[in-house]
């Protein structure tokens, strides 16, 4: 699944930034639909969970941020750990981007959102984003190593905010976005709601039974 999602991801990039002519154009996409048809001869439901996800922790392989499996995914590597930071790397490229050169706005703030949700799951402290607020602070060029860093908040109840950070690796002390993040539990009952398709725990977005 890594392995195909790395060559579609290859593939996206390669078709974003194709000048050939038409005649070829045609040609790939026919070829393109060939290959999707042998895909969908064994497939999941639109709200199954694939099989290699863990709902439990969120790891989600076909995440579009982050999952080795998703063709669209600008292939962010993070981590976190059990003090309620998170970080993360990814160099962002053509397929992502929004004025010419620059990562697109909105590409930016899903990044920071899954570094926040990740500080706050590695805190014990499962979450649906209630509330994002981001400020960019400089464009973000394409092409370029990017760190991001997030640190978890304050809690309360079934509520827990966190802030996060993004800057290039090469320029660690200017600021290219921030984040600050709401995120809030769900109860039980609620999540067994939400998640009733799944055949598994939705315990990253699910608060504990005494919250």
């Amino acid at each position: 699944m890594g392995e195909l999602g790395e060559a579609l991801r290859e593939l996206v990039d390669a078709a974003v930034r194709t000048e050939v002519d038409a005649d070829e154009l045609r040609a790939v996409a026919a070829a393109a639909r060939e290959l999707t048809a042998r895909l969908r001869v064994q497939g999941r439901e639109l709200t199954e969970v694939a099989r290699v996800d863990d709902p439990e922790t969120g790891e989600r392989w076909y995440s579009p941020v982050y999952g080795p499996g998703s063709p669209v995914a600008p292939s962010l590597v993070a981590s976190d750990t059990a003090d309620g930071r998170a970080h993360g790397r990814v160099t962002v490229g053509k397929p992502h981007e929004g004025p010419p050169g620059l990562v697109h706005g909105g590409v930016v703030a899903t990044l920071l959102d899954h570094v926040l949700a990740r500080a706050v799951r590695a805190a014990g402290r499962g979450g649906l984003t209630a509330t994002l607020t981001v400020r960019y602070r400089r464009p973000v060029p394409l092409g370029v190593p990017l760190a991001l860093s997030a640190e978890v908040g304050e809690s309360s109840g079934r509520r827990t905010t966190a802030t996060a950070r993004l800057v290039a690796e090469d320029d660690p002390d200017t600021v290219l976005a921030e984040a600050e993040g709401s995120f809030v539990s769900l109860r039980p009952e609620r999540a067994a709601s939400v998640f009733a398709h799944m055949d598994r725990p939705a315990g990253a977005w699910t608060a504990s039974s005494d919250a």
